[in-house]
């Protein structure tokens, strides 16, 4: 039980302290699963980051959900996803609560401002991060600077962009014989 409540606590805490969605926690998710507790590996970390944008939900659930089942498989998914979600669901319904009346509030408008600045700072460090940590060599390179042009210049769906880079990167290690 207390590897459970371990787990819970780790997960409530990136949800907690962590503004701005999946992208923006991912240096916590980091700190707290690789580099504090050791639960997974950094490559581990990447690899579910991985995961996490090829399947529905949000990065930091299926995050929570990975790294839970991987240290305590079911209940730990389950103790993990509810401790990263728990806390949003408690701002949020506070936040819902008094909204209306301070939407308008000049302090809060320029708050939420400051907010999204912040939350845009900590998306370009994770995506530095990913970048300088999981793409290695001149194929890698290709595939992101393609992945990258293809997002940002065409509406194509970022599935297709993951698919292409599956059948480049299968590709790759079948032409140099890696594939077992």
């Amino acid at each position: 039980m207390k590897d459970l409540l371990d787990l819970f606590l780790a997960f409530f805490r990136v949800g907690l302290l962590t503004f701005g969605g999946g992208y923006a926690m991912l240096p916590m998710l980091q700190r707290e699963v690789v580099d504090k507790t050791h639960w997974v590996t950094e490559e581990e970390l990447l690899d579910c980051y991985a995961i996490g944008q090829c399947t529905p939900g949000v990065i930091a659930v299926n995050t929570a959900t990975y790294v839970g089942y991987q240290r305590k498989g079911i209940a730990g998914s389950i103790f993990s996803t509810v401790g990263v979600v728990f806390p949003s669901l408690i701002i949020i319904s506070i936040i819902a609560l008094f909204l209306r009346s301070f939407a308008d509030n000049v302090y809060v408008r320029h708050a939420f401002a400051g907010i999204r600045v912040a939350v845009g700072v900590l998306v370009c460090d994770a995506l530095i991060k990913l970048y300088k940590k999981g793409v290695k060599g001149a194929l890698a390179n290709g595939i992101f600077i393609a992945a990258a042009l293809f997002a940002l210049l065409t509406n194509f769906s970022p599935v297709w962009v993951v698919l292409a880079a599956i059948v480049l990167g299968v590709g790759d290690a079948l032409r140099k014989g890696r594939a077992k």
